[in-house]
């Protein structure tokens, strides 16, 4: 069977995506990735390996991947290489532009976003995976067709989604975690150690050393697992930083570069040109003017 790639179908200004699709044979996702918007990526059939933040999750059917906007994330195919997803992008305001939803909490009933935990994988149980699918046929459905009203309809049944999602997670709280494969754990553990420790000086081998690791098995094992080069992701999350102190502060980008963990500013301004495809002023101009938009690619 060939791969499907369904129509991406998108309301408003990318307020709100959701595309289907089937692939078979081994896939990653080509770069770095985050965006200023929710992701929820649900596998209907396969499995699939996500890298959030430091953090190594498989994904298998029935389950629901939730990304938080700016979080750095990267898929690519486990042990099985063929999958079957729904992808839904949307932002806060998508969500919370009807009146009322806005100031929803947990007294009144649950409040839609954030989501608690911040990105995370839910993993759903047989019955709620019917009624979880049920709601995306009809979100395609209603895109695909584009009836008067759709609009609202769709936005209606993401509320129905969050609702289901903040219940399941509640649920889970209960649970004891699922163990990881011991390669993915000591790789999630420098994960956070890096995501912690970026502003010092880092290397391969003094964190190899540091965990006691050689630093040609640090190397392949930290692509294997996370989809990144070491030094690569060293890289991510520091303009990562970058892109939120840009973002929330006023500050000097010569100051930002340092609290980033560069040491150059030149190497700052190329390094972060190269990853987001703008300059540092530039990005913050586009998000002082709320035009900040980041490729989101769908192929995954």
């Amino acid at each position: 069977m060939p791969d499907v790639f369904g129509p991406k179908y998108r309301i408003g200004d990318n307020a709100f995506t959701i595309q289907y699709m089937q692939r078979k044979g081994f896939s990653k996702m080509p770069g770095t990735h985050n965006h200023p918007f929710y992701e929820l990526y649900y596998l209907l059939q396969g499995e699939r390996t996500y890298f959030i933040n430091g953090t190594v999750v498989t994904a298998r059917r029935g389950d629901m991947v939730i990304v938080h906007p700016y979080d750095v994330h990267k898929t690519a195919s486990s042990q099985v290489p063929e999958f079957e997803r729904v992808l839904i992008n949307f932002t806060e305001q998508f969500v919370h532009s009807e009146p009322g939803t806005e100031t929803m909490n947990l007294e009144a009933g649950v409040p839609l976003l954030p989501f608690p935990n911040r990105s995370r994988l839910l993993r759903f149980s047989l019955k709620d995976q019917a009624a979880v699918e049920q709601l995306l046929r009809e979100m395609l459905s209603e895109c695909a067709e584009q009836q008067p009203g759709f609009e609202m309809y769709v936005k209606a049944l993401l509320h129905q989604l969050l609702v289901r999602m903040h219940r399941q997670s509640r649920a889970l709280e209960l649970e004891p975690p699922h163990p990881l494969h011991p390669m993915h754990a000591k790789i999630s553990e420098i994960a956070t150690y890096l995501n912690g420790h970026f502003q010092e000086e880092i290397s391969l081998e003094r964190v190899a050393k540091q965990f006691y690791i050689s630093v040609s098995y640090l190397s392949r094992m930290f692509k294997k697992v996370t989809g990144f080069h070491f030094r690569e992701y060293v890289q991510v999350i520091r303009v990562n930083e970058a892109q939120r102190l840009l973002r929330e502060t006023q500050e000097k980008v010569l100051t930002i570069a340092e609290r980033s963990g560069f040491e150059h500013v030149a190497h700052f301004n190329t390094t972060f040109k190269k990853l987001t495809g703008v300059s540092p002023l530039r990005y913050r101009k586009q998000q002082q003017a709320g035009t900040g938009k980041a490729v989101s690619r769908s192929r995954t």
